[in-house]
Parts: structure tokens; C-alpha cells; sequence
């Protein structure tokens, strides 16, 4: 199931603050910076797998009470900041989510073989001949 077709949108809660960076006074006055919070533990739309997943891929993003936490602030509106932090928020959980490929094991070819084994021999030859010879 694609992530993307679930609407978390009820489940987000936001919190607007002062940010920093350009915007002259702006930033002194208007609250642009935004703080998602979603909590994982208590969400519907996750089955108990994906919220297992996410708890342990993510834990440096989850607070004590169990909220992903993502933030916003480079753009000098609110909206935007909203926009790009729930853009954010679905790429961390499809990212998340997506299983990774198992590593296919591979040999060497035995032309790599031969050469490195050529190069042992080389650098065998070359040290028997740094041997103190007995007069």
C-alpha cells in the first residue's frame, strides 16, 4: 500500500514559532518557523509493523512521548513551512518504509585473482632481496 495515498493530515499536529535566518524584522514579529508532531503510537492509519519499523529507524526523531518531531524554517511564510515540513514528513516515511535490497554476494573474477596474487609474488621477490646475505 503507497503511503502516500493515506491522509495523515488529521493525525499532524503543528506548533508555529519564532525562527531565525533572513527576513529582516520580519522574523522578529511573524511566527514562520513550523513544528510537525505526529504521534506514531496512536496513529490509524499505521499497522503495528510499520509503527515498529518506524519507531526504531527513526528514534532520534521521536521525543518521549512518542511524536515524530520534524521541523521547518527556511522559508519566510508559514505556509510554505507547512507545506515543505509535510513534504518532508512523507518522504522520511516512504524512505522509511521502503525494505532495502539484500546485497547480492559476488565472487572475484579470476583474472582480479590471479592479479592480485601476481602482485603477492612481486612483492615477495622484491623483499627476499632485502635479506642481509651471509659472507
Amino acid at each position: 500500500m503507497d503511503i502516500r495515498n493515506r491522509d495523515f493530515q488529521d493525525e499532524f499536529v503543528f506548533q508555529a514559532s519564532r525562527s531565525g535566518g533572513p527576513g529582516g524584522q520580519n522574523v522578529n514579529k511573524v511566527s514562520t518557523k513550523i513544528e510537525l508532531r505526529f504521534n506514531i503510537a496512536n496513529s490509524a492509519l499505521l499497522n503495528d509493523d510499520e509503527k515498529a519499523i518506524i519507531a526504531d529507524k527513526l528514534i532520534n526523531k521521536i521525543n518521549n512521548l512518542g511524536e515524530l518531531i520534524l521541523v521547518s524554517q527556511s522559508e519566510r511564510s508559514q505556509l510554505k513551512n507547512k507545506e515543505k515540513v509535510i513534504e518532508k514528513f512523507y518522504m522520511l516515511i516512504v524512505r522509511v518504509l521502503t525494505p532495502r535490497k539484500k546485497r547480492l554476494k559476488t565472487k572475484p573474477t579470476k583474472a582480479s585473482v590471479e592479479k592480485r596474487l601476481e602482485s603477492k609474488r612481486v612483492q615477495a621477490k622484491i623483499k627476499t632481496f632485502r635479506r642481509d646475505v651471509d659472507l
